[in-house]
């Protein structure tokens, strides 16, 4: 059976062909995995993606995007980009990040959103697959210094479901966005966790 994947608009980033997007279904295919939803119509927003208490959530997360033939600009810890690894992450979006000195990140990532007629920013809001309390704020910061929206992606281990929730604006209030988007993850469940 063919996994369902997410439509796509016309105006996303995108990259890749038809033998990338045929081997990351059949990647979601052998794994049981499906999508719920479809990605909003936005050529630049924020996308976070939650709970992320695995290794494997990248695993799953780079076959969706292959299957999807999306673009996205992600960051990662300096330490994965040293040698073949490091090659593989930069072609597919990745940026290192010293997490000791990631001050201007926001900026930076900023700077990308202004330079570029389509962008996707990925990141796990919780900073790390260890259970937190207070999730980081760079993605509300970095929402509202672009500009952008903020979609919401879940991970759901028990129903092997990637899905796309709602699409939202941040406002002036950060502790009230980020406990509206708390309360939307509140269901989903991760490899060995929940969100809250």
């Amino acid at each position: 059976m063919k996994p369902r994947i997410a439509g796509v608009p016309a105006c996303a980033p995108r990259t890749g062909n038809a033998f990338t997007r045929g081997f990351g279904r059949a990647v979601l295919r052998l794994g049981g995995w499906t999508m719920a939803g479809d990605f909003p119509a936005e050529k630049k927003m924020v996308i976070i993606v939650a709970p992320h208490s695995s290794w494997l959530d990248a695993y799953w997360g780079l076959a969706a995007k292959l299957a999807l033939g999306i673009r996205v600009l992600v960051i990662g810890k300096q330490e994965l980009f040293h040698g073949p690894l490091g090659w593989l992450l930069r072609r597919f979006g990745a940026i290192p990040v010293d997490r000791a000195h990631a001050h201007g990140v926001v900026e930076m990532v900023a700077r990308q959103f202004a330079q570029n007629d389509a962008l996707w920013f990925v990141l796990a809001p919780e900073g790390t697959r260890k259970r937190v309390q207070q999730w980081k704020s760079g993605f509300w910061h970095v929402a509202r210094a672009a500009g952008v929206p903020v979609l919401c992606v879940y991970f759901h281990y028990p129903a092997r479901t990637i899905g796309i929730g709602p699409l939202l604006h941040m406002s002036a209030d950060g502790k009230a966005d980020m406990a509206r988007i708390r309360a939307f993850y509140q269901p989903w469940v991760g490899k060995n966790r929940g969100t809250v």
